[in-house]
């Protein structure tokens, strides 16, 4: 059994190093560049589920839609925009954070993302006493400020109750008399990280031992701790005030309050009437948020005061307009596996990020081999005040004086490199007072970047994965930039060609028959009938809304204005006609239409239809550039790579 066993396992090693062979071979060549079977594999299936969605149903058309993709990369390079700043820029950006993913797979990261998560389940109310002190004060000055804080912090030690009343007194906090040192609730990542892990160290009543920041040094004590509410689910109808007056605003949400209270259903009203048009298509359901996410207090207020689903609040006043919400979920904190990765990212910034640097850091030294070489005393002796004022000059170091600065795997920095660093960096860098303080610094921070420099150079030829995704950003990098440039630019500026498209393609852009009119609604059949009778008297559909809804009574809802067949805002049977409609009816609602006037379709203006145009006209441009690139650069397929390829996706 186990001789069967190592056969097998054999056969499976064997069948994957020969499907990796046949990975690396060449698939199709465009401007003498090749792209490998593996190469177009990883992209189909990446790509599986769109290919499905846009009927590219054949392998061969989407291989020419590979090809197309590629030619556009190989016109990129053509126009240099893979040396343009800005490309470079962004590449070197993405490339820094993908490569510190793949440092993070050893967990450097997971003990402080279960750290942040138990922290997020609480908010903290503290105050603190301040003596502030920077990061680059002289070491007599700092001692100072030490001292000082460690005799606030026995003073709070002997009289807890007066905390505040010494914080207003001694700390160096602005307007610390005004706030005595009070602070608000707060949660994980909104202090700087030194204080929050104090702070959450902390019991109720505790005052901390002093502790570092770049603020200077604090003495925490810790107030209050309450839990973090779950974030709620609710749906509102939203009359604005960008166009409407604050009172024009407030009478139509009162009128929707009123169809709400005879029963007209919220999803319905949140459908026809709300200005937020992003949730209102959905009957105006929200994002669940906690307090605190909105920026709305007004808002959010209201809706944490609503305790039963399907409970619904009065009219509520924002910065945004006027607010009628619906309670939908009142939610449940979200477990670890649904937060990881968002904490994840949150503590790649930061004070954290600095921690975990410092961790990936040497981790990359112990990996690779690291040997660092005295360096103080030789740029101690060349630096001077003049870096204070951005304006050194590096002198380089003459033959044995250029030592080797340190080692990292298979290459060695020297003192020169380093100087030249420093030069450059000293107009980049905060202000620092000491100049063994900056060049701390400057040697940390050029470490850093070159062990990590030369890990991430070395990465791209250990790391299939790594490679793969950090060549198709470099591709869309430079396809948006040749797009920019070659199309979306390139229309834009045209206004003379796309007037032009649009005067040959004016019957793409339709209006469908139209009314300019009113549709008027009722809850019921009796005020209707008011209705009916008062149009037939020759009242305008606002008179009638004015003479009955009388003395705050809401009987009538009226909507003015040009409505195009097929309008949400119309009967969905309703028939375009001038006059006085039929009574269309529906659970709790009597709705007609009186239209004044029926338009015919015909050719929208210019004006209405200008982002069409530009993005039609777009299309046109991209179909004969991609013509133009096709007989610039042909493309020759591996056939039998390709046959091969497909026998072997059929069998899948």
């Amino acid at each position: 059994m186990k001789y069967r066993g190592l056969i097998f396992g054999f056969l499976c090693f064997l069948g994957m190093a020969i499907q990796a062979q046949e990975d690396k071979k060449t698939l199709v060549t465009i401007n003498k560049r090749s792209y490998s079977v593996g190469e177009f594999k990883q992209v189909y299936f990446k790509n599986l589920d769109l290919v499905k969605q846009q009927e590219e149903r054949t392998l061969e058309e989407y291989l020419d839609l590979f090809i197309q993709y590629k030619r556009k990369v190989e016109e990129a390079r053509a126009q240099g925009l893979d040396k343009k700043q800005t490309y470079l820029n962004d590449f070197a950006k993405y490339q820094e954070q993908l490569a510190r993913n793949y440092v993070y797979e050893d967990n450097v990261t997971a003990k402080m993302v279960e750290q942040a998560y138990k922290r997020s389940k609480e908010s903290l109310k503290t105050s603190h006493i301040l003596i502030m002190c920077n990061w680059d004060a002289p070491p007599q000055d700092t001692l100072v400020a030490l001292n000082k804080a460690r005799e606030m912090r026995q003073m709070a030690l002997n009289s807890p109750n007066e905390f505040n009343d010494i914080a207003a007194k001694y700390s160096e906090e602005p307007k610390a008399d005004e706030s005595r040192g009070s602070l608000d609730y707060f949660t994980v990542f909104e202090m700087v990280y030194p204080y929050e892990s104090v702070a959450y160290n902390l019991k109720v009543g505790e005052i901390s031992d002093v502790v570092r920041t770049q603020f200077g040094y604090h003495v925490v004590k810790l107030e209050d701790r309450r839990p973090v509410l779950p974030k709620r689910t609710v749906s509102h109808i939203m009359i604005g005030t960008r166009f409407d007056s604050l009172d024009t605003a407030k009478e139509r949400i009162l009128e929707i309050k009123g169809l709400l209270d005879k029963g007209v259903a919220f999803e319905d009203l949140a459908k026809q009437y709300s200005d937020d048009k992003n949730t209102g298509i959905n009957g105006g359901l929200m994002r669940p948020f906690t307090k605190g996410d909105l920026k709305a207090p007004p808002f959010e207020d209201a809706a944490f005061a609503l305790t039963q689903k399907g409970e619904i609040s009065e009219p509520v006043q924002t910065r945004f307009g006027w607010h009628i919400i619906r309670l939908e979920d009142m939610g449940k904190s979200p477990n670890f596996e649904e937060e990881q990765e968002r904490l994840t990212k949150m503590v790649k910034l930061g004070d954290r990020a600095k921690i975990v640097t410092t961790a990936v850091t040497q981790k990359i030294k112990e990996e690779l081999g690291f040997r660092a070489y005295p360096y103080k005393s030789s740029f101690m002796a060349k630096l001077n005040d003049s870096v204070f004022d951005r304006k050194w000059r590096f002198e380089p170091f003459v033959k044995q004086e250029n030592r080797p600065l340190f080692t990292i795997g298979m290459k060695t920095f020297y003192y020169n490199e380093f100087g030249q660093y420093i030069e450059l960096r000293q107009t980049k860098v905060r202000p620092f007072k000491q100049i063994s303080t900056f060049l701390e610094m400057v040697y940390d921070e050029f470490e850093t970047e070159q062990v990590k420099n030369y890990f991430k150079q070395n990465l791209e030829q250990v790391n299939s994965d790594y490679a793969a995704i950090i060549n198709e950003y470099r591709d869309g990098l430079l396809i948006f930039d040749v797009m920019e440039k070659n199309i979306w630019s390139k229309a834009k500026s045209d206004s003379l060609g796309l007037r032009n498209y649009y005067e040959s393609h004016k019957s793409q852009y339709l209006w469908k028959n139209r009314i300019k009119g009113a549709v008027i609604q009722t809850t019921s059949e009796e005020d209707m009938d008011l209705v009916l009778e008062l149009l037939r008297r020759g009242k305008s559909p606002i008179d009638v809304k004015s003479q009955l809804n009388q003395g705050g009574a809401l009987k009538v809802v009226v909507t003015e204005g040009t409505f195009e067949e097929g309008s949400s805002k119309l009967p969905a049977t309703y028939t375009l006609a001038t006059g006085i409609s039929e009574v269309f009816q529906s659970p709790m609602q009597y709705m007609i239409v009186q239209a004044d006037e029926v338009l015919p379709s015909g050719v929208k203006n210019y004006e209405d239809v200008e982002g069409a145009v530009l993005s039609d006209y777009q299309s046109q441009l991209e179909s004969i550039w991609t013509q133009e690139l096709e007989a610039k650069y042909p493309a020759k397929i591996n056939k039998r790579e390709f046959r091969q390829l497909k026998r072997s996706l059929k069998n899948k």
